[in-house]
């Protein structure tokens, strides 16, 4: 067996000795076998990690000597895994199952786990470690003891891949045959004791060993028959199944870096409390200070403050050489990490030349994650049929809108289940008028429909978007139908009351002269007027309208105008 020691960091950090983990939980036992494949990988990840933490010098000063630490190591990083990851990916999956499958996306990353946290920690976890696992499970409902009920929910659990010890198929690196996740954790014994256990799970297809202490505690067949492990390298490496991390290439220049601001600040601090030099007298007759006065020195006599004849401006434009260099390392701007900017209305193409490093960067991880989220997604969805088999049929109340020819229910056998596509949100900043003016022209040229338009703007769901709109705009005409039809009521009464009848102008004007009656008004057999005949009132005409949808409408716009409303309930505060 061979042992690592987990030393403290801030003592090993830049030593050869440091593997596998920064952790005071001791020492973690590994099979020589295990040491021999695994342990330059474990080694890297510590060192990695430790310099990521700010843990830089391997030896402490004495007290009142300067360590400087410039942590750039962890501000490329976090700006690297902000940049490509912090607007978020969408979920565009196959038609024939819109209207179930994307509200499952929705409720695996939004409902059971945090979407935004969980992306950001796995794109963390690879821009240090340079390697990433994500195990997917299931936990069960269960009840907490104030009697809130949790329901189940799917889990996606970034793993610390120092952990990890996965065995991958001799000829496809892809495909893993068995994996160990190992690690250490402090519990309390029986007798109240607080002990460091070791754990232990040995996934394969076919089942699942738990251990702890190298003690079995459970073994079960694996439900999913398969591992439910997804990995993926942060940059892959030819021939390799592991990948490189984005601070490898800058921890020399960091070192270099604070060694040499730590120089220039022992030269400061040295000349700000210089050592004084005292020829031809005693030091001890003379009395150091402020507004102290030395005389009756010997002729011969020198006192003097030893001073640097050097120039500093050499050293501040290495140190300049070497940020500049972790900036062209990692493809960070130098204007990136909060150097004063002028405002400006720079372009798109414009902006994304400024960035190409950065947007070259995102393109490589849109494909290495991408296969990794897509690997996810299928675990969480085989893992929620097998454990939720409701979700496998059509929901009206959760999922979206059916279509003509979609299924009521989902055959988990279809691989079209599981075909979708990542969507990547663009990391730079896009003007808002532009891209709907953008939108609006393709509309207008035929090049683009209201339901792209719609996913183009950033909504994932554009079907439901589609029906609130039209569902506005039917509650709109019922209003104006309502309005038009007190207007009319209003009017009658009005004509009814004054004889007056409003004008096009809205002034109110006498109402107009019967007509002439018909016929020779000379003639002695001419018949006599008779009264007006009443104009047809066009409500009554609805009263022959059969359709159920006419009458239905007809009903409630009556109800809008007339119907009773029920009082609304507000709290009250303090100024009412």
């Amino acid at each position: 067996m061979s042992a690592i020691s987990f030393a403290a960091p801030s003592a090993r950090a830049s030593g050869a000795d440091l593997a596998v983990s920064i952790s005071p939980l001791g020492l973690v036992e590994l099979a020589d076998e295990e040491f021999e494949v695994h342990g330059p990988r474990l080694n890297r990840y510590a060192t990695n990690w430790a310099w990521y933490l700010g843990h830089h010098y391997s030896v402490a000063k004495p007290a009142g000597d300067n360590n400087l630490t410039f942590n750039y190591v962890r501000a490329f990083s976090d700006y690297t895994t902000n940049f490509c990851f912090a607007r978020g990916v969408e979920f565009t999956t196959s038609k024939m199952y819109q209207h179930i499958v994307p509200s499952l996306y929705k409720r695996i990353w939004e409902t059971d786990n945090d979407k935004m946290a969980t992306l950001m920690e796995i794109g963390q976890g690879g821009s240090v470690s340079g390697d990433v696992f994500v195990k997917v499970a299931y936990e069960e409902a269960w009840t907490d003891p104030a009697g809130q009920v949790h329901p189940g929910r799917v889990c996606i659990l970034p793993l610390n891949p120092q952990h990890c010890f996965p065995e991958f198929h001799p000829h496809d690196r892809n495909r893993l045959v068995r994996f160990k996740l190992k690690y250490r954790f402090w519990s309390t014994t029986a007798d109240g004791t607080r002990q460091v256990f070791t754990y232990t799970e040995v996934m394969t297809d076919e089942a699942i060993e738990e251990y702890l202490n190298d003690e079995l505690i459970d073994s079960r067949p694996n439900p999913l028959g398969q591992i439910p492990i997804a990995f993926t390298p942060n940059f892959r490496v030819s021939g390799s199944p592991w990948g490189l991390s984005d601070i490898g290439d800058i921890i020399g220049l960091n070192r270099e870096f604070n060694e040499k601001a730590s120089d220039i600040s022992d030269i400061i601090n040295y000349h700000a409390a210089p050592v004084t030099i005292i020829k031809g007298a005693k030091p001890g007759s003379l009395e150091k200070g402020a507004n102290k006065v030395w005389g009756g020195l010997p002729k011969d006599a020198e006192v003097h403050n030893l001073e640097g004849m050097g120039d500093l401006a050499g050293s501040m434009g290495f140190l300049e050489t070497l940020k500049r260099a972790m900036h062209e390392m990692t493809g960070v701007p130098e204007s990136a990490l909060g150097q004063m900017q002028p405002i400006s209305n720079t372009a798109g193409v414009a902006l994304a030349i400024m960035f190409q490093p950065m947007m070259q960067r995102w393109n490589h991880k849109k494909l290495t994650y991408g296969a990794l989220l897509k690997k996810i997604n299928r675990l969480a969805l085989e893992t929620l049929f097998l454990m939720e088999p409701n979700t496998l049929y059509y929901d009206p109340q959760t999922d979206g809108i059916i279509q003509e020819g979609q299924p009521e229910a989902i055959d988990p056998r279809d691989p079209l289940v599981f075909e979708h596509n990542i969507e990547w949100a663009p990391p730079l900043p896009v003007d808002a008028l532009l891209k709907l003016q953008e939108m609006q022209m393709k509309m207008a040229m035929g090049l683009e429909s209201k339901r792209g338009a719609i996913r183009e703007l950033g909504n994932a769901f554009p079907d439901e978007k589609q029906q609130e709109i039209f569902e506005e705009m039917v509650a709109d005409a019922k209003y104006e139908g309502a309005l038009a039809l007190l207007k009319a009521q209003f009017a009658s009464a009005i004509t009814a009351a004054t004889g007056m009848v409003p004008g096009a102008d809205g002034s109110m004007e006498p109402l107009p002269p019967a007509p002439a009656p018909t016929g020779d008004s000379g003639s002695e057999g001419a018949p006599a007027p008779g009264p007006m005949a009443a104009a047809p009132n066009p409500l009554n005409s609805m009263e022959a309208v059969t359709a159920e949808g006419q009458q239905q409408a007809l009903a409630e716009i009556v109800t809008q105008a007339y119907g009773t409303r029920a009082g609304m309930r507000k709290m009250p505060t303090g100024s009412n």
